[in-house]
């Protein structure tokens, strides 16, 4: 979408009703906090006319009572505004917020179930900014925007039809001036508008690029890019100032002229006020005056926040419209699947499958191969070869364009993706830990797994020496990703975890390079540990570690070219072969 667009979309009524669509569940707030804004404008009111009457007739006759019983009425009335005021602010907020976490809840459910290819053209700052920022400008639609307008337009309203009730022809000299407030409002709106999109597209800018270079900051130190990842950061935050500037600007301009036309008003308001009053000395009606004073900041204050609020509303509105937008996006898995099944055997079939990343550019070519129940199958191949999107399709985080791919005779799309899933357990060559516990991160918090499980698998797998040694041993913190561990230790952590999980179909991503000899040692005993009496699939860039596989795949660019045991294949002479002599080659010199 075009800024023009997100501009013009800015204050869409659809969009307005479907962010109030929100409120439902919270109607009694929603008129609490209603009925406090009618309440708070009429007490507004009250203490003018309270004010007038004090001057032209309690003062006016000497009347000690009446005054009393006035200012008694004037505290009970500034009490009774005091207790609205506080209820519509507090209330307000909790709709505010109990509205985002709805929201919020809903889009972190929605970008859960999204495809993978939605993420690999997504920028992780842009969505962490739409899930935290833009739904803090969300809930500040009820909070300072929406609400906040009603209750001041009620203010306006009432005390415009009270100046006219008090003295019509002073009323009408103060509403000569409202035009130009008006106008001013409205073009500061508009300019405020393209701003405030303009901020948003920032700050979204500006997280992204933080977040990526924090999360690379190693590659940045390494190849010594700190100086020119400045400069870039230097940019990026100068165009956020000058977004922001901009508001401050069009707000430099507006409230000095809105402040103008109000001193104006209140000095036209006395000088007629006073030639009234001289004019017609019976009129005795000095308090009107005073009570315009009030009515009139009842009348330009409200103007002046409303422009200030409709600024805040406009921002709720875009973060609505960039929020929504996520929430309408078609990118999830179809889980139309009913097949529940706890007993997979673990046979896998893969019949004439083609696949592709991106529309047109195929990246399978009509793979087809089967992997029995309780074997042991390697992958191998060049990069890019498509070993691992095999994977990426088996745990169904892409659609297949065309073929079958079938578990125990059955479309993995006839399974539900929490059935298919929880058969299914992958280690990655990257592994990924969550800043928490060992336990946490090897039972990812399911209460079911108990802490005894988690150290006799540990035991059986050979890694509970190593976790024992750390401090707090398996509640001990690894920090994000797992920054305190080693490679080859997350490597072990993430084995285990897969170990727990008990799957049908165990998979191995790489699971072994990048490691040390050492911890190769203990991943390989883990590995056939693990592997024992399910279905394995191993891919593998090391030929060495999967010499015992019962089978071997070999692919080159999208497409199966030999399958065979490693004996088979050396035998073969072909593609196989060619990979292993250069592999043995290398590390002979190596």
């Amino acid at each position: 979408m075009s800024k023009n667009d997100e501009i013009g979309k800015a204050f869409d009524f659809g969009l307005f009703r479907r962010v109030f669509t929100y409120t439902k569940p919270y109607m009694v707030i929603f008129w609490v906090v209603t009925f406090a804004a009618i309440l708070s404008a009429a007490f507004a009111i009250l203490t003018p006319v309270l004010v007038r009457d004090i001057i032209n007739e309690a003062l006016a006759n000497k009347d000690n009572d009446q005054l009393i019983f006035i200012i008694l009425v004037m505290l009970g009335a500034l009490f009774g505004q005091v207790i609205c005021q506080l209820s519509f602010n507090y209330f307000a907020n909790l709709l505010g917020e109990s509205v985002i976490k709805d929201i919020r809840v809903k889009l972190f459910e929605r970008m859960m179930s999204f495809k993978m290819t939605y993420f690999d053209n997504s920028s992780i700052g842009v969505l962490v900014t739409r899930a935290v920022a833009d739904m803090q400008r969300i809930g500040e639609i009820f909070s300072q925007g929406f609400f906040v307008i009603v209750a001041d337009f009620l203010k306006m309203l009432s005390g415009a039809a009270i100046m006219l009730y008090i003295n019509w022809k002073l009323a009408v000299i103060v509403f000569a001036i409202l035009p130009v407030i008006l106008i001013a409002t409205r073009l500061f709106q508009q300019a405020m508008k393209v701003a405030f999109i303009e901020v948003r597209a920032q700050v979204a800018n500006l997280n992204s690029f933080v977040q990526e270079r924090i999360a690379g900051m190693k590659i940045v130190q390494l190849f010594n890019r700190e100086e020119i990842e400045k400069e870039k950061f230097r940019k990026i935050n100068e165009k956020h100032q000058n977004a922001w500037l901009k508001t401050v600007w069009y707000n430099s301009i507006f409230f000095p002229i809105a402040e103008i036309s109000y001193s104006i008003g209140i000095g036209l308001v006395v000088y007629f006020g006073v030639i009234q009053n001289i004019e017609n000395v019976a009129l005795n009606d000095t308090g009107s005056i005073f009570a315009f004073f009030f009515l009139m900041d009842l009348l330009f204050r409200p103007l002046r926040q409303i422009a200030d609020k409709f600024n805040t509303l406009q921002m709720g509105m875009v973060a609505a419209n960039r929020v929504f937008k996520i929430l309408d996006t078609d990118s999830h898995i179809s889980d139309t699947g009913t097949l529940e099944k706890s007993d997979v055997k673990g046979n896998i079939q893969f019949t004439d499958v083609h696949f592709s990343y991106v529309q047109d550019e195929e990246v399978l070519h009509g793979i087809s191969f089967e992997v029995k129940a309780g074997e042991t199958v390697a992958i191998v191949g060049a990069t890019g070869a498509g070993k691992s999107t095999i994977i990426n399709l088996l745990n169904r985080f892409y659609e297949i364009d065309s073929g079958e791919i079938l578990v125990d005779g059955h479309d993995i799309r006839d399974y539900s993706l929490k059935s298919l899933r929880s058969q299914i357990a992958i280690v990655l060559q990257d592994v990924f830990l969550f800043a928490d516990s060992i336990a946490n991160n090897i039972s990812l918090r399911d209460e079911t797994v108990t802490l005894d499980q988690m150290e006799t698998a540990a035991k059986q797998i050979g890694v509970h020496d190593f976790i024992s040694s750390l401090p707090e041993g398996y509640q001990y913190n690894v920090k994000e990703r797992g920054t305190m561990l080693s490679s080859g230790q997350r490597q072990l952590i993430a084995f285990l975890r897969a170990y727990v999980s008990n799957p049908s179909i165990l998979i191995l991503d790489e699971a072994t390079s990048s490691v040390d000899t050492y911890s190769e040692q203990l991943i390989q005993q883990a590995t056939d540990k693990i592997t024992e009496g399910r279905t394995s699939i191993i891919i593998a860039h090391r030929l060495a570690t999967i010499k015992k596989a019962d089978k071997i795949i070999v692919m080159d660019a999208g497409q199966i070219v030999e399958i065979g045991t490693h004996q088979e294949l050396l035998k073969n002479g072909g593609y196989y072969s060619d990979l292993y002599e250069a592999q043995f080659l290398a590390e002979e010199v190596a």
